[in-house]
């Protein structure tokens, strides 16, 4: 995958391939692009397991040889995972606590429903489908889940500024969002 083939969807926009701060989605959406097309970083770590979804912690050590010198500074406050999806795999309804953040879709297609509240009426709910080449970044607190219902496994990358230190479960019922659990960093994962 080259950076050419990217669908139009993740390079219109405010998404500089550029430093940006840390702590702003786009300083993690230049990150997570960045990292998504340089298959000979993540292609030789991928693992696939059939219980659950497979995770990779990379370090700032690890994707700096593989970034333009320009995005160096955004590796300071920045948590990257590497994840892959076999058909069926997903995550439940969740956010990330006070990290915002941006995934790429490296491989395959995944499908993320998202949960928006306030205004008037009840949560609502949105569902959109990610093929690989596009980017989705957001804030603090956003809630969606994100699930591989293809046949084929699929690659992203995840990047969160600051690191993460919770992520909160959700469900969602006639009186709207309600969370479910709260999951920490060092304790639960």
């Amino acid at each position: 995958m080259s950076l050419a083939s990217l669908s139009p969807a993740v390079l219109a926009g405010p998404v500089p391939l550029v430093a940006a701060a840390a702590t702003r989605p786009t300083g993690s959406a230049a990150l997570a692009v960045a990292l998504a097309v340089r298959t000979d970083l993540w292609e030789p770590l991928v693992r696939y397991r059939e219980s659950s979804r497979w995770t990779a912690l990379l370090g700032p050590e690890d994707v700096r040889p593989f970034l333009d010198e320009s995005l160096h500074a955004e590796l300071a406050d920045a948590q990257i995972w590497l994840l892959s999806w076999l058909p069926g795999q997903g995550t439940p309804l969740h956010d990330h606590g006070r990290s915002a953040g941006a995934f790429a879709v490296a491989r395959g297609t995944l499908t993320e429903r998202v949960v928006a509240t306030g205004g008037a009426g009840g949560p609502r709910e949105t569902a959109t489908e990610l093929p690989a080449g596009r980017l989705r970044f957001f804030g603090a607190h956003y809630v969606h889940q994100v699930t591989n219902g293809h046949a084929e496994p699929a690659v992203s990358l995840h990047v969160y500024a600051p690191r993460l230190t919770e992520m909160n479960t959700y469900r969602v019922d006639e009186q709207g969002l309600i969370r479910t659990g709260t999951e920490r960093a060092g304790v639960d994962w």
